[in-house]
């Protein structure tokens, strides 16, 4: 069992509007955009990192704006809501709050005995508000949503899965244990110390047709371990156990390996280290655009050509 893995640590999404997307979750959810930077295998495509104060692993919610791309099409093989974690009480706020700023598709339930809001984003994206007891995470505040209220972080993810047996055992092979059920849901949750964002939700849907991915769509799902050599040893019991995984990809502020599930979300999982102010100043975090080193010779040409937004 991967006992180094120790919760979520990113989700990372397909948006069509740069600018819409970054009004989304800097000013509609009050995060916080830790990283400014653009897509490694596609660089005239933005890659904006929202989060807390810090980008603490557990928080960063990520986007690749493409451009004008089409809508993805909900369905089975992928994450369909991503959830943050909220006070207790505080839905109220929210749903006011939300309903002010023009977001759609509000509705309330009740999962596992927490109470939550869904909602979309701009793309149609699944999201929920779950209200959390005694999560000591501490919130960004800045971004106009008081300490009282203010999203501490993930609470969770839930995939939609034609057949979650397969990815049950994956999720407990990864340190994962099942807590729960409600009818098609299945809860795990990481066992002994975690980050905060623990939770995995997995709703088997046999008769729903697949996902087909674009704007509104998340991409992957990343899993935190603590540094690269615990990553190594995942990455070794992975492929052991017959899973095909990437070398280890160096992505500026934590080095990353991928695999597909059994269901068909991809899976990667993330270092903690370096982190986001590896070049920029906390207090400065996410105000320059900041390219990978094999693209800065493209800046010129991005700092023209990229969809301006809001610092």
């Amino acid at each position: 069992m991967l006992d180094q893995i120790k919760g979520l640590h990113h989700v990372t999404s397909l948006a069509r509007d740069a600018k819409e997307n970054n009004d989304f979750f800097t000013h509609k959810l009050g995060l916080r955009r830790v990283k400014k930077t653009v897509n490694f295998d596609a660089p005239d495509v933005y890659h904006l990192y929202y989060a807390d104060e810090f980008g603490t692993p557990g928080s960063v919610m990520t986007y690749f704006p493409f451009p004008d791309a089409a809508r993805g099409r909900p369905g089975t093989g992928e994450v369909g809501v991503t959830a943050f974690s909220v006070p207790e009480g505080t839905l109220a706020f929210w749903e006011q709050r939300l309903v002010s700023e023009g977001v759609t598709g509000l509705k309330r339930s009740e999962l596992f005995g927490e109470q939550r809001l869904t909602f979309e984003g701009p793309d149609g994206d699944g999201f929920a508000l779950v209200e959390t007891r005694d999560d000591s995470r501490a919130p960004w505040t800045n971004g106009g949503v008081g300490s009282d209220e203010a999203i501490r972080g993930f609470h969770s993810v839930s995939m939609r899965l034609q057949d979650g047996g397969a990815t049950a055992e994956l999720l407990k092979f990864m340190n994962y244990e099942e807590i729960d059920k409600a009818g098609p849901v299945r809860r795990f949750a990481v066992k002994g110390d975690s980050n905060g964002a623990d939770v995995i939700d997995v709703e088997s849907l046999p008769v729903l047709g697949h996902a087909r991915q674009g704007a509104g769509s998340v991409h992957h799902v990343a899993f935190a371990v603590e540094n690269r050599a615990k990553q190594l040893e995942v990455r070794k019991a992975l492929m052991e156990t017959g899973y095909q995984v990437t070398p280890v990809i160096d992505r500026d502020y934590f080095w990353a390996i991928y695999f597909r599930t059994p269901g068909g979300v991809l899976f990667e999982v993330a270092t903690n280290e370096p982190g986001f102010d590896r070049d920029e100043d906390t207090k400065h975090l996410g105000e320059a655009l900041k390219l990978p080193s094999q693209h800065e010779h493209l800046r010129p040409y991005l700092e023209s050509h990229l969809q301006p937004i809001e610092d």
